[in-house]
This record gives structure tokens, C-alpha cells and sequence, in this order.
């Protein structure tokens, strides 16, 4: 008995060590350190196998970063634009206060994320899966040259043939159509159904197929990013995907309210850049050479539009440490005087996050969040309720959803700043995907999503603390669990 003791004595402390070297060895939130500890440590052996799939850090790669001449003349732009930063004048733009008011977020995307201000923007909103396919097949009908899509999720179902058909037409027509889709978020999507718009002369890869694939085990970084340029003059960024459940048309979820923003002028260019940048670390026998003046003048052409709305394409990922949209989420909440109104469907923030968010509730900013009131995924969902309760004994107002499932991700400013994308406030969106937002300076903007956000609180339901107290130990365990994991989820 007593060397059966000695034995698992052993192996406990082996497999401690082991899950010591293996965590602890990478830079990560410590949070995230500890909670993969724990995992090691508690299922030996299968939380290896575990971490395997998705608890390593991805490789740096220089693929996903501004290169050669463009680098150099994004730079200069950024140079001349802050040297502006401050001054900008009614003459300029009409919303000049916003832009001065914002130079310090502004200057803190440029030095994290190259990313330069791209004013004169017209655009429009949309909270629908119809609304926005509707125009989406539109422009894709009147693209003349090119047609780039980027989505987390595209399924092979109803809506997906249909935007497939479509790209295979445009293809057929002689224009350049390519398509990056991710292959966890797109599961039950192959290769083989991209086969007709492939022989149409179109391009679609899985994103970083040749690079992280399932072979390599690091399933746990998923490109999140829904972005859409065509003619390098219209664009699309926000939160929705294709496939029928984003139409509405699932039973599990009925209605589908999500948000994603049309974009002409000047910040096509951003999401243009990228998607080059995303397509040449995946597609690396067709890469885009956005230096060569051929590619300029498709790619990036002179757009010229009544709009004014200004704003900065953000990019994260897990492979810069920067974390350059919770950044800038912070910073938002930061600068906030009278509101903060956010939509996500997960709510698991870090700690600097809930720190910003109680520093503006205690500092008499008043804080709104919509979160959904059906689960799409259990853990997270149960997680979001845990924090939901705890923002809600700050003083926080928070609403669920009830027509349906929210999947917007949007915050709205002092009714002036706005931020459209694809990142969660939640841990993955932070630190483990690839996403995409678009930080927007720009009254009519903002004051179009403050009515989007009060018409959607008619079909909400304020969390209060009653709705806690009643709640069973059961569910009350599952949600103080589920929390336990956010850093994992």
C-alpha cells in the first residue's frame, strides 16, 4: 500500500513539475496562467492533451504586419497626421471637437496598431441579417475589379450557397474575387464547396492553412475577422457572418440581432489593408503585393464621398502583445463624461477592464450593457450572467435581450465615439483571436447607434438584483464555475 502511495506520490509531483515548465515558460494574462495550471494539475495527462489544442501561444510572424513601401508610407502619413493631431478645424471637418477631443486615442492607435485616421466616410448601419445581405449582394452585383471576403463563419447552407453562387457569377465575369474563411469557426465547411467559385477563377482558403493547421494543434486562435471591400471603395466590419442563423432564420435563435457597418471612402482602405495582410499569410503561392502601382490604383483608388465620418481600422491578435482593441475599449470607457452604452454577447472582462468600467460608474458616468438572455455556448453564457450580477451591484445597468440573440458588439460614447467590430468584451476577444473594429469619430454615427441601442431596450429585460437573489444554488454554482474558466473560454 504503502508504494502505491509513493507511486502516485510521484507521479503527482512529476505532473506538477510538468505543468509548472509548461505554462508558466509563456507570457500570458496571469489569470490565464493560472487557471491552465489548475487544469493541468487537477486531469492529469488529458490536460495535456488539452493544452495541446488550445492552450499554446502562436509563433510571432512577421507576415501579419505592414512591410516594404507601403510601411513606410502609411508611416508618413501617421507623421503628418499627428503633427495635426489637436488642431483640427471646423473647415476640416465639422466634427473637429470630437477629433480634438480624441486625439490622445488617437495617437494610441497610430503608435500600437499603424493605424492612420481615414476621414470623409459615408456610412450606414445594420442590425439585420436581411438588411445587410441585401446590399452586401448589391455591391458585390456592381463590383467592376475586385471582391475580398473575410468571415469567421461561412456555412455551407442555404444563404452561404447563395453568396457562393454569387461570387462564382462575379468570377466568371473576369473579377477578382478571394475569400478567407476560419476553418473552426466555418466547421462543416471543406474545400469542396468552395470547388465552383475555385473553377470560376476565385481564390478561398481557410485562414493560416499552411501555417497553424489541426495538424499543429493550435485550433484555439481563430480568425474572428468580417470584413468585406469590393473595388476597394465600399467595405463592410461588424459582428455578423454568413450563414442562415445571422438571417434569422434558425429555430434555436429566431431573431438575429447583430450589427455591421457600410463603409465608403477612405476606411476601405484600412480594411483593405487588412485583408492583404491576412491574405498573404494565408494564401502564400498568391500573395497581393500592395507595393506594385498596378495594385495601388485597384486596391486603394481615390474615393471621393459627401460623408464625414472619421475613423481608425483596429486590428488585434494573439500574437502581439499589444492588445491594441482592449486598449482601446479602456480607453473609451476612460474618456467617457456622461454614458457608456455597450452591446456584447459576452461578458467575461479582464480585471483592467472591469477596473475602467467601475472608475466611470463610481466617477457618476452612467453605464449601460446589453448582453443576450439565451446562451449560445453554456460556459459563457453562465459566465456573463456571474458578471453580470457583479457590474450590476456597481450600479450598472445591464439589459438582456430577449427578441432573440444579441450578437452586436458596439460601444457609443457622450453620444460621439463609436466602436463597430468583431471583438467581444470578453477574454478570447482580448487575447487569443484575430479581430477586427473600427473606431468611429463621428456625431451622426453615434447618435444613429443611440437609437439603435434605446429601440432595443424596449425588448430588454433590466437585471436586478432580485432576479439574483431568487435564483437556485444550482444555477448560482454553474455561473461561479463557468467564471473560474473565463480565462480559458
Amino acid at each position: 500500500m504503502s508504494l502505491i502511495l509513493e507511486i502516485i506520490g510521484i507521479i503527482i509531483l512529476l505532473n506538477t513539475i510538468a505543468a509548472i515548465v509548461t505554462v508558466f515558460r509563456q507570457p500570458r494574462n496571469i489569470a490565464a496562467t493560472w487557471a491552465w495550471f489548475l487544469v493541468l494539475v487537477f486531469v492529469p495527462v488529458i490536460g495535456f492533451f488539452i493544452y495541446a489544442f488550445f492552450g499554446r501561444r502562436l509563433p510571432k510572424n512577421r507576415m501579419l504586419l505592414l512591410s516594404g513601401s507601403t510601411k513606410k508610407q502609411v508611416s508618413a502619413l501617421i507623421r503628418r497626421q499627428k503633427r495635426q493631431l489637436g488642431k483640427v478645424t471646423p473647415e476640416e471637418n465639422t466634427n473637429y471637437k470630437i477629433l480634438n477631443r480624441a486625439q490622445g486615442m488617437i495617437e494610441m492607435f497610430m503608435n500600437t496598431a499603424t493605424a492612420p485616421l481615414l476621414g470623409n466616410n459615408k456610412v450606414d448601419v445594420y442590425t439585420n441579417g436581411n438588411d445587410f445581405i441585401k446590399q452586401l449582394f448589391a455591391d458585390i452585383e456592381n463590383a467592376k475589379s475586385s471582391i475580398h471576403i473575410e468571415f469567421y463563419t461561412f456555412y455551407a447552407d442555404k444563404i452561404g450557397t447563395q453568396t457562393l453562387n454569387l461570387l462564382t457569377q462575379k468570377a466568371q465575369e473576369g473579377v477578382e474575387v478571394r475569400v478567407i474563411y476560419d476553418a473552426w469557426g466555418s466547421m462543416g465547411t471543406n474545400e469542396k464547396f468552395f470547388r465552383p467559385l475555385i473553377e470560376a477563377g476565385g481564390k478561398a482558403y481557410p485562414f493560416l492553412h499552411n501555417r497553424f493547421n489541426l495538424i499543429d494543434m493550435r485550433v484555439n486562435f481563430r480568425d474572428h475577422h468580417k470584413v468585406v471591400t469590393i473595388d476597394g471603395e465600399y467595405g463592410y466590419i461588424g459582428g455578423m457572418n454568413i450563414g442562415d442563423q445571422y438571417m434569422g432564420w434558425k429555430k434555436k435563435f429566431g431573431n438575429w440581432y447583430d450589427c455591421m457597418m457600410r463603409v465608403h471612402g477612405l476606411g476601405v482602405q484600412g480594411l483593405q489593408s487588412r485583408f492583404i495582410l491576412d491574405w498573404n499569410a494565408t494564401a502564400s503561392n498568391d500573395k497581393i503585393d500592395p507595393n506594385e502601382k498596378e495594385a495601388i490604383k485597384k486596391y486603394y483608388p481615390d474615393t471621393h464621398t459627401d460623408g464625414n465620418a472619421a475613423m481608425q481600422i483596429v486590428a488585434s491578435d494573439p500574437i502581439s502583445s499589444m492588445e491594441q482593441i482592449k486598449m482601446g475599449y479602456i480607453k473609451l470607457i476612460g474618456m467617457a463624461h456622461h454614458s457608456i452604452k455597450i452591446m456584447t454577447p459576452y461578458l467575461i472582462p479582464d480585471e483592467s477592464v472591469l477596473d475602467a468600467l467601475k472608475i466611470a460608474v463610481k466617477s457618476g458616468v452612467r453605464v449601460e450593457i446589453m448582453t443576450p438572455s439565451m446562451p449560445d455556448h453554456a460556459f459563457v453564457y453562465r459566465a456573463t450572467q456571474y458578471y453580470t450580477e457583479q457590474l450590476t451591484k456597481l450600479g450598472i445597468k445591464v439589459y438582456a435581450y430577449n427578441n432573440g440573440f444579441l450578437h452586436a458588439k458596439t460601444m457609443v460614447i457622450d453620444d460621439e465615439l463609436v466602436s463597430i467590430g468583431s471583438a467581444n468584451l470578453d477574454y478570447r476577444s482580448f487575447e487569443l483571436n484575430f479581430e477586427c473594429n473600427a473606431f468611429v469619430y463621428d456625431k451622426d454615427l453615434a447618435n444613429r447607434m443611440e437609437a439603435i441601442y434605446e429601440a432595443a431596450i424596449a425588448e430588454s429585460t433590466l437585471q436586478t438584483h432580485q432576479i439574483f437573489v431568487n435564483e437556485s444554488w444550482w444555477l448560482n454554482f454553474k455561473q461561479h464555475f463557468s467564471r473560474l474558466l473565463s480565462p480559458l473560454l
